[in-house]
């Protein structure tokens, strides 16, 4: 079986159930923007290449910033996005632009190197929390204290580029970070009542998250990887995570909802065989959602699977 490699998940093929990559126009507060918009005058012209991302430069810009999402399509695997010429367009004209990084996003850099712009502001994720490239794990957002700092970073280059509104963008990124009080204490609430509750997982999408409510994810790294990869996992390790529900090992069944085969179908139909709850997460922001509002979802659905044994398979 093919071990980590850094970027890989870039090549990752789609899978059964994942649409075509399409783009989707995002409506953020109160801006219409998408991949092909007309840029709005007077509007700084920003692109999130997740739509958590650009949820995020939304709620710090505000009212003088145009946002558009690269990837927002809940049908669509991240993995995989293939950018278009759309797209290209979008990137050439933007101000400011949020990225992950870690080979996640590996279309924004070459776009970025084919339309160069000394003024465009990038944002990598990765480099801006100091983490190295061999990160096996580019779920990023899942992880608390991500997302304050890519909001400080935001409200610095918006300020660089409109210094007028330093002081608005300073408050909404103020006013960001304080409205994640709800996630924190659900995500504490949730160590403090199951600290060391054993888990089990298709891949590492909400790994952070576990690791933050102090969970016990028992599932292989190796067999993570794999299906991250889009390779197959060994079939020692199969039979490994197999062993988790007919053992009853687990507590609950953390699964990505965005991409699934039938393999992670067999696994779902065993844990629910075995009275263990499923619990879908996302790659990217499920509609309906803002950044905050989708990681408190994704903590309550794992609170209702471990104090009530219920599924949460959508949100």
């Amino acid at each position: 079986m093919a071990g980590f490699k850094p970027g890989a998940w870039a090549r990752r093929p789609s899978r059964v159930g994942v649409g075509a990559a399409l783009l989707a126009a995002v409506a953020v507060a109160g801006v219409a923007a998408g991949c092909g918009a007309d840029p709005a005058p007077g509007l700084i012209q920003a692109v999130g290449a997740e739509n958590q991302y650009a949820n995020v430069i939304s709620q710090i810009g505000g009212r003088y910033v145009q946002v558009t999402a690269v990837v927002s399509n809940p049908n669509t695997d991240p993995h995989s996005f293939q950018a278009s010429a759309q797209v290209a367009r979008t990137l050439s004209s933007a101000e400011l632009v949020v990225q992950n990084g870690l080979g996640y996003d590996t279309f924004m850099g070459e776009i970025e190197a084919a339309s160069p712009n000394s003024s465009r502001r990038v944002i990598d994720v990765r480099r801006l929390l100091g983490l190295p490239d061999s990160t096996r794990n580019p779920h990023l957002w899942y992880e608390p204290s991500t997302m304050p700092r890519v909001a400080a970073a935001v409200a610095r280059d918006l300020a660089a580029i409109d210094p007028a509104h330093r002081a608005y963008f300073e408050a909404n990124a103020s006013a960001f970070t304080r409205s994640l009080a709800a996630w924190s204490a659900a995500v504490a609430g949730l160590r403090a009542d199951f600290d060391g509750v054993p888990v089990a997982t298709t891949e590492p999408v909400a790994d952070y998250l576990l690791q933050a409510a102090g969970l016990d994810n028992l599932t292989p790294w190796t067999f993570q990887a794999a299906v991250m990869n889009g390779v197959d996992p060994s079939a020692q390790d199969v039979s490994r995570v197999r062993a988790l529900f007919t053992g009853h090992r687990v507590r609950a069944f953390v699964y990505n909802r965005q991409v699934t085969d039938s393999l992670t179908q067999s696994l779902l139909q065993l844990a629910r065989q075995n009275g263990i709850p499923v619990v879908a997460v996302y790659e990217t922001m499920p509609a309906g959602h803002d950044y905050q509002t989708w990681m408190t979802a994704e903590v309550n659905a794992l609170r209702v699977a471990l104090a009530e044994g219920r599924s949460t398979t959508s949100l």
